[in-house]
């Protein structure tokens, strides 16, 4: 008998009180009892569309590592299982799985992603390397000398020192980044960081661009919403990709939009993953990428997300103009 299964009774299933719903994993699950068949076949293609970033080609959709690192952006709990699920062999076993399905770049954080991907490298893997990060000189060297291509300043700093009005630390943490001789991006979730520093005409390669803007105050909640509730953790508001796929838009720099999936809140069911991959790529530019977290312990994620990708690439339009350099 058919029944639709809710995050909280897929959540108690799968871990006697909780489990996790990210980046498609309940999608796959839940297609099989709420659309009564199984989740989607995928083919195993050599590659996926790509984009060129610097002199290097990569896959149109991007391993992120969230899922990898335990940060659900959903709660303790679902943190704890992706701890427990995602031992370092299982990681390296998903990023091969990955690899096979045309996802040929990984970005992760922190010097135990750059230990795995050397341990992923000496397997004989091609996959590419990217970090954010917002250290000194000496971490900007491990992540070089690990493998890494590129460097994204990291959102959550960027957004705070843009917000402090001091985004010209980032440009000089930048310059660290680009004498390493590493390609030079700047993660962000907001779209104001992206229009000031197209503005500015900094020395930059790529963005990593948020398609949401979760981490608001109070105030600006308030500002944008009235004085209804706000919500209690993170929110998540619908305007807000239309207005990053403005901004990505408007740069003729690559740009690779992350959390499509709303940190796994557009889970829930297939068709709202669908949906959400086919507005990203209808909404990004033919020289952009996605970022999606993979959480494959109940269904072939890597599969099912390469299949989307190569549905709805052809959906992305260059713009008519754009600015930047």
């Amino acid at each position: 008998m058919k029944r639709d299964l809710g995050r909280r009774d897929f959540l108690t299933l799968a871990a006697g009180a909780y489990s996790v719903t990210s980046a498609g994993a309940v999608a796959s699950a839940r297609s099989a009892i709420s659309d009564g068949g199984k989740p989607p076949t995928a083919h195993t293609p050599a590659s996926l569309p790509q984009i060129s970033l610097g002199p290097y080609k990569i896959s149109r959709l991007i391993c992120g590592s969230n899922c990898f690192n335990a940060g659900s952006h959903l709660s303790i709990f679902v943190n704890y299982e992706m701890r427990a699920y995602y031992t370092d062999e299982q990681i390296l076993k998903t990023l091969r799985r990955c690899e096979q399905v045309g996802i040929n770049a990984w970005q992760g954080s922190g010097p135990h992603n750059a230990q795995l991907y050397r341990r992923l490298r000496e397997t004989g893997s091609q996959m590419h390397f990217l970090a954010i990060d917002a250290g000194d000189a000496e971490s900007i060297r491990n992540l070089r000398e690990a493998g890494c291509i590129a460097i994204a300043h990291h959102g959550e700093r960027t957004d705070q020192l843009f917000k402090a009005g001091r985004l010209g630390q980032v440009q000089e943490y930048l310059k660290k980044v680009r004498d390493a001789g590493l390609l030079v991006g700047v993660s962000t979730h907001m779209p104001a960081v992206v229009e000031e520093i197209e503005s500015r005409g900094w020395d930059l390669d790529y963005y990593m661009t948020c398609v949401y803007e979760r981490h608001r105050s109070k105030e600006e909640l308030e500002k944008l919403l009235g004085q209804a509730p706000i919500p209690v953790g993170e929110v998540y508001l619908p305007m807000d990709p239309p207005r990053m796929y403005r901004a990505i838009q408007a740069t003729r720099r690559p740009c690779l939009a992350f959390k499509i999936l709303a940190a796994g809140r557009l889970s829930d069911r297939k068709s709202w993953v669908e949906e959400a991959f086919r507005q990203t790529f209808a909404n990004i530019k033919p020289t952009d990428a996605a970022i999606v977290g993979i959480y494959d312990r109940y269904s072939d994620q890597p599969a099912e997300n390469a299949e989307y990708v190569r549905r709805f690439s052809a959906l992305s339009k260059a713009p008519a103009s754009a600015g930047g350099g």
